[in-house]
């Protein structure tokens, strides 16, 4: 049995508590410690609920990442603090957080894991100071990265030279950092609500961002309001919704609209995706050639542009039969490659690669 620890500055779209289920189920130990609440309903483990800077000033601090930084290269891949007052804040909010980590590592017996997870390639400290520590005691470290962990704020330095792995379930990260290996996230299909199939003629089409430049929710609209003028459409955008309650009305729907011709979100699929896919509801997506390529069995339609999200949204509402067929292809694609069993299995393997057990 292996002891394993993740380490998470939040529960991001749940993922992170997935890998925890996951440790779990194959019959490892594992915790989870989360550092700030989630905003959505997704379960927790530990989570040390500490506050997140939120007022205006900060909020346009973080905006104004996601609008300067467009992407990451190989070359500014590494973390700096953009001016001084950056890095004051981040020596500050460190010693702040210092007795609680404490507490918490005694509290709850941390020192007894033998491989320790950094979701979003994040620890407990911007400096990394209690990951030195465990890698002096001779814990394995593990960097998970997730998104925009790595294409925004980008990788931890102090980290990165003690890491003995680092994953990603991003497949643009793998342009972004060497020696980063693919796995596919862990995803438990059980968990979603029974699949209702419309029975209207008029077509139910989803989309639901957590952020609208992400997702390129402007140029969606855009396509759904021709197609409206058209055809018998209903269009669904929904925000901030408790993901219990989104999760219902997804199982309603007939098309789902993940992103389309966003920025900074990336290309491929999220936790969205794959939720809709796993209903077996045929799941409209931007991706590369590349990535088009690449990805196993791609259950995917796939729209980059304006032109072909109009294209592949009439040719899904003419053909029920198209329909259904991507919808059963889609569900079984996610059960194979984002199953437990399986992503188990590849994370061991990447263990041993790594002569981590």
């Amino acid at each position: 049995m292996l002891k394993i620890l993740h380490i998470a500055p939040q529960n991001y779209a749940g993922v992170p508590y997935d890998f925890y289920r996951m440790h779990l189920s194959v019959g490892d130990h594992s915790r989870i410690i989360t550092l700030h609440k989630n905003i959505r309903d997704f379960p927790e483990d530990i989570c040390l609920d500490l506050p997140l800077p939120n007022f205006s000033l900060a909020k346009k601090w973080r905006k104004n990442k996601v609008d300067v930084v467009e992407s990451k290269t190989k070359k500014d891949i590494y973390f700096k603090p953009k001016n001084f007052a950056e890095k004051i804040y981040f020596k500050i909010n460190d010693k702040f957080k210092e007795n609680t980590i404490n507490k918490t590592i005694e509290e709850y017996h941390l020192n007894d894991f033998d491989i320790i997870h950094f979701d979003a390639g994040l620890g407990f400290y911007r400096n990394a100071k209690q990951a030195k520590e465990w890698k002096k005691e001779g814990k394995k470290i593990v960097c998970c990265y997730y998104g925009s962990d790595l294409r925004i704020r980008g990788v931890i330095r102090e980290l990165d030279e003690i890491s003995d792995l680092n994953i990603t379930s991003e497949y643009d990260h793998l342009a972004m950092k060497d020696d980063l290996q693919y796995l596919f996230y862990p995803f438990d299909i059980s968990e979603l609500p029974e699949r209702q199939l419309n029975q209207d003629d008029i077509i139910r089409i989803i989309h639901s961002p957590t952020n609208r430049k992400y997702k390129g929710t402007n140029l969606i609209i855009s396509v759904i309001e021709k197609i409206k003028k058209e055809k018998k459409i209903e269009f669904l955008l929904i925000e901030d919704m408790k993901r219990s309650e989104l999760l219902k009305i997804k199982n309603t729907c007939d098309i789902c609209i993940d992103q389309v011709g966003g920025t900074m979100g990336g290309t491929g699929y999220g936790k969205a995706g794959l939720e809709t896919l796993g209903m077996g509801i045929p799941t409209i997506t931007n991706m590369s050639k590349e990535y088009q390529n690449w990805l196993p069995e791609n259950p995917f339609t796939v729209a980059n542009n304006e032109d072909e999200l109009y294209q592949k949204l009439n040719e899904l509402i003419d053909n029920k039969d198209l329909r259904l067929g991507l919808g059963q292809k889609g569900k079984a694609w996610v059960e194979k490659y984002h199953g437990y069993k399986n992503v188990d299995k590849r994370l061991k393997e990447l263990y041993r690669l790594k002569n981590i057990i």
